[in-house]
């Protein structure tokens, strides 16, 4: 018996409700909400992480996601006024924040004409005058420039402000963006969908009911999302197994979302600068949470600018089998909210060297996960950027 199936055995010998959950998992049975909550309150860290690993293992064996993207934020002036974002400035003090025109996010794609980038991810705040036409004329820009692109962009919060100020149906304005161009959707916007919760932390912005309403007519488009979800603020538990399931039953009817990806609170010059940040035990605790429930979902990402290059590597043993891709250093939304990663950016090979490192293979993927290149093992030195 190997270390793992001597540790888990001896774990749940004490624990019955601990051996029926991994029974459950091991013949493939989903897990109930009330199973979720008890992984939180009561799994020791490394039993959860060997269950989750071997749930990840036999999904994607030691194979570890990456892609080549880079990112366009057009603005960081937002009407709204969430309060754990240290990105965003309001409209009213917009002479804080920047504004780019289409032409000098035309200039931002063009920069990488003749590189190998397989994704452009446009994100950024809710400004009043950069409405659905003017997206629209953005991603089209973009498509005639580079059809080869694959452009992902906008949060359910950024769509919803649109189409309302455009008075059109969120079907009708899917269909309009698509139509545009535009090929998937981030996860972003989506925190905790509990109401309770979101009238503390974000109270002015699409709620979790019309965040689910406008990925789901992106599915029905056949269009692909992210979905994600904010912890370690003020959520309990409970709210997060919420969250979680009302992604799955989404995930079931759709099939429409590429990946979960469990976003981290940062705490840096925010209006939630008081609440402490959740320690690394609990970000583990989280991923392989969410591996194991979100069983609907192949695969769990850890944005590796948020949590800092080595425990991202960490997080391959705990779950995830993505950890995002090589990212453009002109990326804000991480570095303005406190992340491990005040640069963050990474050459390819720095990120396959960074998962060689961890045991796993990296292989380059499309946005729809499309294989695109195996890496073989390599030993060339990671940087030590990391705070951890």
């Amino acid at each position: 018996m190997s270390q793992i199936s001597t540790l888990m055995h001896n774990i749940v010998a004490t624990d019955a409700q601990l051996q029926q959950i991994a029974d459950k998992v091991n013949n493939g049975v989903r897990l109930s909400p009330e199973d979720g909550l008890y992984l939180f309150e009561h799994a020791p860290l490394g039993w959860l992480g060997a269950l989750a690993n071997q749930v990840r293992e036999q999904k994607h064996g030691h194979r570890t996601y990456f892609n080549r993207n880079f990112h366009i934020e057009p603005t960081n002036v937002c009407v709204f006024s969430c309060k754990f974002c240290s990105y965003s400035r309001l409209y009213s003090k917009r002479e804080e924040g920047w504004e780019l025109s289409i032409d000098q996010m035309l200039d931002i794609v063009k920069k990488y004409d003749g590189q190998p980038v397989t994704e452009v991810h446009i994100v950024g705040g809710v400004h009043p005058k950069m409405d659905m036409y003017f997206f629209m004329e953005l991603t089209k820009a973009i498509r005639a420039h580079r059809p080869d692109l694959h452009i992902k962009g906008f949060t359910a919060v950024e769509l919803d402000y649109m189409f309302r100020k455009a008075k059109v149906s969120v079907e009708e304005g899917m269909k309009l963006m698509h139509e545009a161009g535009l090929q998937s959707l981030p996860g972003g916007g989506a925190e905790i969908f509990d109401q309770s919760v979101r009238e503390q932390i974000c109270a002015d912005k699409v709620d979790g009911a019309g965040w689910l309403r406008i990925h789901k007519a992106a599915h029905q488009l056949g269009m692909h999302s992210n979905a994600t979800m904010l912890y370690g603020h003020v959520e309990t538990y409970a709210h997060r197994i919420d969250h979680m399931e009302q992604l799955r039953q989404l995930q079931d009817e759709t099939k429409g979302f590429n990946t979960f990806i469990p976003l981290k609170f940062r705490n840096h010059d925010n209006e939630m600068s008081h609440v402490k940040e959740t320690t690394l035990i609990e970000d583990m605790k989280v991923y392989a949470v969410a591996r194991l429930y979100m069983d609907n979902f192949l695969h769990i990402k850890a944005y590796w600018p948020m949590l800092g290059r080595h425990n991202a590597q960490l997080s391959l043993s705990f779950g995830v089998n993505d950890i995002d891709g090589t990212i453009d250093d002109s990326t804000k939304i991480y570095s303005m909210a406190g992340s491990e990663e005040q640069s963050p950016s990474m050459t390819t090979e720095e990120l396959v060297a960074l998962i060689h490192q961890a045991g796993r293979v990296a292989v380059e993927r499309d946005t729809l996960y499309k294989e695109v290149k195996v890496f073989e093992r390599s030993t060339a030195p990671v940087p030590d950027a990391s705070l951890n």
